[in-house]
């Protein structure tokens, strides 16, 4: 028994053997799998890695960036272009100019700051952070939040119930609009270079958003300006402030000179010679005097011609939800609260901007021209324009309905007249016999992003679209039917026509102030008055629309990029007419009111005080390297401009319009202002 026992073991032990090794060789086998069949990349790996690979070039060129002399970028920017030359700050200290006459900016519209200090329940952790100008980093994070603080009430043109938005004070609110992006900041860091400092510069900040008469009875901003005006006068000897307004901001310092004489409570009780006695010039750079057609597109479908454009290339992205937000529509809904706006429509109506069948600039030439440094024109001269195709186009019609309409002379057009039905004055609600109370294109679910286009019915639109061509007349009435909530509070603080007689006493009130063609400049005539903007950029002047198919929440009206000119010289591309100006302002809004409104003693500059044109011709950035450029006559570039920086310095300096050489024109300015019928 015990050998058959220790026999067995064996056995067992063999089996056990046996069975492990099997067991191993399956696992070897298994293991041999593994290796033989490599893991797949999937598309995740791919793209990681790319992040990754993104992400260390990235931080390796920041690395570089911070570790290289702060003078190499110079150094590699004059080894390709050759030697920089001075900023105007550094060439004129080295002429001997120093601090004189303190200056004061005025931003324009959306180049200024604006901070939360009160908000509702999304915008906690807000508190003093900008929603507008910086990073704008809570319109990523929180759109709609954003869209609902950055929007006023309806009703009011004010802050809404529980919302309190302000300007950011100081120069830091519009030296940088964002990071990298510029506004002020270069010409506050060349009058650094010859004296200047806080104490002799100051940013006349104001919520760009509202009226101008009620950034006074909200905030004060008017009463502010005046202030620190008297005390930088004061404590500088006495030596007058150069105004220098930018873009709105010039509509906005010209409500502020009738302002500061109009005795209180309407007015800032200054007196009539305030301005005599405070300001020695007013420098305004790319001023919408007459304003800007670019407007009306806004207002009309939340466009201008790039958005049009991006709207061509992807049909539906702008229309549709993105991450909740209907991009077009919360865009017009929050921009048709901003009141400031409407102060930028065009003004004179078809007198100053052309009818049906002319327009000051009917003959202009769309072709390329370069202009010579010293190639400029007096008001003696009567130019013929630019070399190339003469065209006679009808800029007069800022709105038509389809390409035909707009080349078309207007006794071929048949129109049915969208006013006909009522008459109607400004501030008026047409009916259209129920045009507009008809069946709605959208219900209820759409009031998140009310536009007003969502009051009005089938038949509404279609009598747009049957008016076929709108003038800067017809603007108007065609503004009220569309959007008349806005309009009605706009029409209670900016007016849009030219005076009959000045001395009217309805002229004193503040809705006049910011319109040229129906206020006085002030009883200064020691003061001089220059208007200073770029040339030789294609600029906005007249659209083509098409009318889009119907859809829930949508805007009915959309510039239509299919339409474009015959040639390549054609002012026509893509669905907008374009003339000589600054990307923004066209020549004729920016100069006709020095070029002839208030060229010497008129009715609307009775005092005689002194006017001067001082263009500036673009010239593109030769390279990447020069950034925004130092010659750019873009309506916001022009800010880094050296030829207009060192004008400004030298008249901060104590300069004259007539040391500087008087007028500098490139444009047909003069040309077209002699077309104007316009009493003086």
């Amino acid at each position: 028994m015990l050998r058959r026992r220790k026999g067995s073991e064996p056995e067992k032990t063999s089996e056990g053997d046996s069975n492990d090794r099997r067991a191993d060789e399956s696992k070897t086998e298994k293991g041999k799998v593994k290796v033989e069949s490599p893991k797949k990349w999937s598309c995740i790996d791919s793209c990681c890695w790319f992040i990754g690979f993104i992400c260390s070039i990235w931080w390796f060129l920041l690395f570089l960036f911070n570790a290289m002399p702060a003078s190499f970028p110079q150094y590699v920017t004059e080894a390709i272009t050759g030697p920089l030359p001075d900023p105007p700050g550094v060439k004129l200290r080295k002429e001997g100019l120093t601090v004189n006459h303190p200056v004061v900016f005025v931003p324009g519209i959306v180049t200024g700051g604006l901070e939360l200090w009160e908000g509702h329940q999304c915008a906690d952790g807000l508190f003093r952070k900008r929603l507008w100008g910086g990073t704008f980093g809570e319109l990523y994070k929180r759109p709609l939040c954003w869209v609902e603080h950055m929007s006023l009430d309806n009703e009011t043109g004010l802050d809404p119930p529980g919302i309190r938005i302000r300007p950011v004070s100081g120069l830091v609110a519009a030296d940088y609009f964002a990071p990298g992006y510029f506004v002020w900041a270069v010409l506050i860091a060349n009058l650094a270079r010859i004296g200047y400092e806080e104490k002799t510069m100051y940013m006349a900040a104001y919520d760009w958003r509202i009226s101008f008469q009620n950034t006074e009875v909200r905030d004060q901003s008017l009463s502010r300006i005046k202030s620190n005006i008297e005390l930088m006068v004061t404590t500088n000897g006495g030596k007058k402030v150069v105004v220098i307004p930018h873009s709105m901001g010039v509509l906005y310092f010209l409500h502020f000179m009738k302002w500061v004489e109009a005795p209180a409570p309407m007015g800032g009780g200054g007196g009539p010679d305030w301005c005599a006695k405070h300001i020695k010039a007013v420098m305004n750079i790319g001023g919408p005097f007459l304003g800007v057609p670019k407007a009306v597109s806004g207002l009309f479908s939340a466009e201008a011609r790039d958005i049009a454009a991006a709207r061509g290339i992807a049909p539906s992205f702008l229309d549709s939800d993105v991450f909740g937000l209907q991009t077009l529509q919360h865009v017009m809904r929050m921009t048709r609260t901003w009141d400031s706006t409407m102060s930028m429509i065009p003004k004179g109506g078809d007198t100053v901007w052309g009818g049906l069948d002319w327009s000051p600039e009917a003959e202009y030439s769309c072709s390329p021209k370069k202009h010579m440094s010293n190639e400029t024109k007096t008001a003696d001269q009567t130019d013929k324009g630019s070399l190339g195709l003469k065209n006679t186009l009808n800029f007069g019609r800022i709105i038509s309905f389809g390409k035909d309409v707009a080349e078309a002379h207007s006794s071929r057009i048949e129109r049915l007249d969208f006013r006909s039905s009522h008459s109607c004055v400004p501030g008026c609600s047409f009916d259209l016999q129920g045009a507009v109370k008809g069946k709605n294109f959208v219900n209820t679910t759409c009031r998140d992003m009310w536009t007003e286009y969502d009051d009005m019915g089938i038949g509404g639109v279609k009598a747009v679209v049957d008016y076929k061509s709108y003038t800067a007349d017809s603007i108007l009435d065609l503004l009220h039917f569309v959007a008349p909530k806005m309009m009605s509070r706009g029409d209670a603080h900016f007016s849009y026509g030219i005076a009959d007689n000045l001395d009217d006493p309805k002229y004193k009130h503040y809705k006049y102030w910011s319109n040229p063609l129906e206020t006085k400049l002030p009883n200064a005539p020691d003061m001089e008055f220059y208007s200073m903007y770029g040339v030789g950029i294609p600029t906005e002047r007249a659209y083509i629309y098409k009318l889009i198919p119907g859809a829930e929440c949508y805007i009915p009206f959309q510039i239509d990029t299919s339409a474009e000119g015959s040639g390549k010289d054609s002012c026509l591309k893509g669905g907008v007419f374009s003339v000589d100006g600054d990307e923004t302002v066209p020549v004729l809004s920016a100069g006709f009111m020095c070029a002839k409104g208030w060229r010497g003693k008129t009715r609307f500059n009775p005092f005689g005080i002194q006017t001067f044109i001082r263009e500036y011709d673009h010239a593109p950035p030769a390279n990447l390297l020069e950034g925004r450029g130092t010659q750019s006559g873009a309506h916001v570039d022009i800010m880094g401009n050296f030829a207009l920086l060192e004008d400004i310095i030298r008249v901060a300096a104590g300069a004259t319009g007539k040391d500087l050489g008087g007028d500098r024109v490139y444009s047909d300015i003069f040309k077209w202002s002699g077309k104007i019928k316009l009493k003086l």
